[in-house]
């Protein structure tokens, strides 16, 4: 049992309790403002009935419903774009069509069909109306496990960083501690594992949270302008100082400079970072007045300093002037159970910024991610699922659509579907166990099966 099948088990238990009533959004766009003569009497069901796009947008905006009903009178209708791009953007709402047989040869409404609505119905109804309202029901349904799963991701969104993994929930733990310290702050780890988004949550919960953070990537300054950048200059200092420019460290007071790469700083510069990290003072380019700045420095590589140190490429003094408070990020790969929560929770990021008409992942797609060693990290996942949701022709995004082997990971292991399934099971229990903080019966409601199942899921994965 997959994570989304958990969910989906919860959201039908949800969707047939009907101890709610349910509303739908019905949009009856019939042109040239004729009246509709479309009679519908659905049992349990009330309709709240627009006319046009703006009113239906107005009605969306007030009210999250869950499922809606269109009629449209194609042929007669003007700005078909205006039509297309509201139900294009529209991805909380699971929309079923009602049409006549003549409309539906349409290649373009067709197409926008098949895009944009869950279900449709040809007119005249006659004795289908229970066909559409058990439909109603469905779509009601998996609309529910769409918002269902968006909590749950939304829950586990901590310091803009998802997961709920033993390595990222230590990440978590050690952001806490070294944010209410006033030392410096060394976070190293691969590339693409998110640094940058730990410094951000450090001055987030810091003293000088107040103040300005300002991110300097060391690797992408050319030697020549690396004093400058970083500590200003007056002017008249050089050709073309044609005025005085505030540095990035004095830029930064009161508050958090991030320095990444910070293995990439050139030597002769070293010498000028360390002494503002004894002194807290600064002096411009061209200027021999001593400024006085308090900001917090927290320092990001990718590269064993230590290395760095033994070949003579970084200074010793600085070394352990940066790493007093030391944060190592975990590579997505030792993050046992992230991959597919983080594929998801991106996916749905994506997808509410922009739309598309993509509606998740196949089984194969998780399994092949879930494989993958993922060399670039959490940036690398982000690329490939946001390039999946643009390229792919499919309902359902594919390995092939990720550009990954549904079968071999990249050090040539196979892995079964099955092998891939127990991983998301375990992944899904652990998480609500997580979020139930250990409540054994809390955690099998959330995962809408029972207690008994769950303690005997746990023992299957000797989970304690």
């Amino acid at each position: 049992m997959t994570m989304s099948t958990a969910l989906e088990g919860q959201g039908r238990q949800l969707a047939s309790k009907g101890t709610v009533a349910r509303t739908a959004l019905f949009l009856d766009i019939c042109g040239k403002n004729r009246p509709s003569e479309l009679d519908l009497n659905l049992s349990g069901w009330s309709l709240d009935r627009v006319t046009n796009i703006d009113s239906a947008r107005d009605a969306l905006r007030e009210h999250d419903y869950y499922v809606g009903l269109v009629k449209i009178d194609w042929p007669s209708i003007q700005d078909r774009d205006e039509i297309e791009d509201f139900f294009h953007q529209d991805q909380f709402t699971n929309w079923i069509a009602l049409t006549t047989p003549e409309v539906m040869r349409d290649h373009a409404f067709r197409r926008m069909m098949f895009e944009n609505f869950y279900d449709y119905f040809t007119l005249p109804l006659d004795r289908n109306q229970g066909y559409l309202q058990a439909t109603l029901g469905h779509a009601y349904g998996i609309s529910r496990l769409r918002k269902l799963e968006d909590k749950q991701l939304s829950m586990l969104d901590e310091f803009h960083m998802v997961g709920a993994s033993p390595a990222i929930m230590e990440i978590f733990k050690q952001i806490r501690k070294v944010a209410t310290a006033e030392a410096p702050v060394l976070i190293t780890g691969e590339s693409g594992t998110g640094k940058e988004l730990i410094a951000r949550a450090i001055h987030q919960r810091s003293s000088c949270r107040k103040g300005p953070f300002v991110a300097v990537n060391c690797g992408s300054l050319p030697d020549t302008l690396v004093h400058s950048e970083l500590f200003g200059y007056e002017k008249g200092a050089f050709t073309g100082a044609y005025k005085r420019k505030i540095g990035r460290l004095e830029a930064a007071s009161d508050g958090t400079v991030f320095l990444d790469e910070i293995g990439d700083l050139p030597l002769d510069m070293q010498v000028h970072l360390l002494r503002f990290l004894q002194e807290q003072t600064l002096e411009r380019l061209g200027s021999n007045d001593s400024i006085r700045v308090n900001a917090r420095v927290i320092a990001a590589t990718n590269i064993d300093l230590e290395d760095a140190v033994a070949a003579g490429d970084f200074r010793e003094d600085l070394y352990y002037r940066l790493n007093v408070l030391t944060v190592k990020v975990p590579a997505l790969r030792e993050r046992d159970g992230d991959i597919e929560l983080l594929a998801r929770f991106f996916f749905q990021k994506f997808r509410n910024e922009q739309g598309c008409h993509v509606r998740g992942f196949t089984q194969q797609a998780l399994a092949a991610l879930m494989a993958y060693e993922w060399p670039g990290n959490v940036r690398e996942l982000i690329n490939r699922v946001r390039r999946a949701m643009v390229m792919s022709d499919n309902r359902l995004i594919t390995p092939e659509d990720l550009g990954l082997d549904d079968t071999v990971c990249s050090t040539g292991q196979q892995i079964t579907l099955e092998d891939a399934r127990n991983r998301a099971e375990k992944q899904a229990i652990r998480q609500n166990l997580e979020l139930s903080h250990n409540n054994v019966s809390k955690a099998a409601r959330m995962l809408g099966v029972s207690r008994v199942t769950l303690y005997r899921l746990m023992e299957k994965y000797q989970m304690r």
